[in-house]
């Protein structure tokens, strides 16, 4: 069935585990909704790499051989239950596709973040997006890395990449571009559309690259497809109102989706829900993975975004606890549903919510 995918060794199902996650995409079921569960591997020899010295964190993060020998651990250190599969991706923090136009990065212990260069707009032209850049490359080199680690154990994925507003607001500092919004739309709508552009031709050249080395396509989000697929966001949609966001950013987003296949759009925290509405208008958009934050209780305190996004014809990513799975199965069809189940920490446990999840074959509460 997937020929031109590479197997994963040690999971003998792993084909299986692909078509049920192409099917969600289209809303439809092959034997069960997607569940993935990973739980740590006991007993595992397999050493994790020793820890080097470094000069700098920087050091430490652009270290290729280093990510691909974590990679390599962290999947043989793990089982993968259900319909997850092994996979990791280039990681140089969440603003690296700014990185790519100009920005400096600078490196913590977990993460990275992006220094703003474009201080006033006379200065535009400077924000340029260039395969020389250091980042673009060194993300090329790290891929590299990992595919060849990874062959027969687990996937390469595509870099968290992030286009149209939160790349502006990293040239240009998110208070800076919301003075922006009101006095200098059409120039941030300019810039947007070189952004988008740029985009488009950065995750083509990923996607072929993944492709040719017979990889599905999978990224920091969780789901591993065949499917031309990534994860479109707008976290900067917080600071802005429902007009704002229609105007200057619906548009861009939906071209985004609609260069996949698939599109997962990140809805991130209680104040961009104010745009959920347009975009559920977005025809190409295929699913919603719904992130309440940290504070602002569990997956089913929310459970009107879910079925409000189903009841729109978007499937949904879904993280929950498994005394949450019953309230779910009652209320949402397990059509469109990808669940990763969290808080499990034996095969034994995973079996049984597997289990249940197999027999989730009713109606729920929405009608088509």
């Amino acid at each position: 069935m997937h020929r031109d995918v590479m197997p994963i060794e040690r999971i003998p199902d792993w084909e299986q585990r692909l078509a049920r996650q192409d099917a969600f995409w289209s809303r439809e079921i092959i034997d069960r909704p997607v569940v993935c569960i990973t739980v740590p591997k006991r007993d595992s020899d397999y050493p994790y790499p020793a820890e080097r010295p470094y000069a700098s964190l920087r050091e430490r993060w652009m270290d290729a051989g280093r990510a691909a020998e974590v990679a390599l651990a962290t999947a043989m250190n793990t089982e993968y239950l259900g319909d997850a599969l092994p996979h990791a991706y280039p990681n140089l923090g969440p603003e690296v596709f700014s990185a790519f136009f100009g920005c400096e990065l600078e490196f913590g212990e977990e993460t990275s973040w992006s220094v703003p260069i474009l201080d006033d707009w006379s200065q535009v032209d400077k924000v340029r997006f260039s395969e020389d850049n250091v980042y673009w490359r060194k993300i090329l080199e790290i891929t590299d890395a990992l595919l060849a680690a990874g062959k027969g154990k687990f996937y390469t994925g595509i870099t968290d990449l992030h286009p149209g507003a939160d790349a502006i607001a990293a040239f240009r500092d998110p208070m800076r571009l919301n003075f922006d919004m009101v006095e200098r739309p059409e120039q941030v709508k300019s810039l947007l559309r070189y952004v988008t552009d740029v985009y488009l031709r950065v995750y083509d050249c990923y996607h072929d690259k993944l492709r040719a080395a017979r990889q599905p396509i999978c990224t920091w989000a969780g789901i591993v497809s065949t499917k031309r697929w990534l994860v479109p966001s707008n976290d900067f949609s917080c600071m802005i109102s429902p007009r704002m966001f229609r105007d200057v950013f619906l548009e861009s987003i939906a071209e985004e989706c609609r260069h996949y296949e698939a599109a997962l759009y990140h809805l991130d925290g209680p104040g961009a829900l104010k745009h959920l509405d347009a975009l559920l208008e977005i025809p190409e958009l295929t699913a919603i993975q719904w992130v309440y934050g940290e504070g602002n209780g569990r997956a089913s305190d929310w459970l009107e975004v879910y079925t409000k996004c189903q009841a729109a014809g978007k499937g949904l990513q879904i993280g929950l606890a498994p005394d949450e799975l019953d309230l779910f199965m009652e209320s949402l069809r397990p059509e469109g549903v990808w669940l990763s189940v969290h808080g499990v920490r034996e095969r034994e446990q995973a079996d049984a919510v597997i289990a249940r999840v197999s027999g989730w074959t009713g109606r729920g509460r929405y009608r088509h």
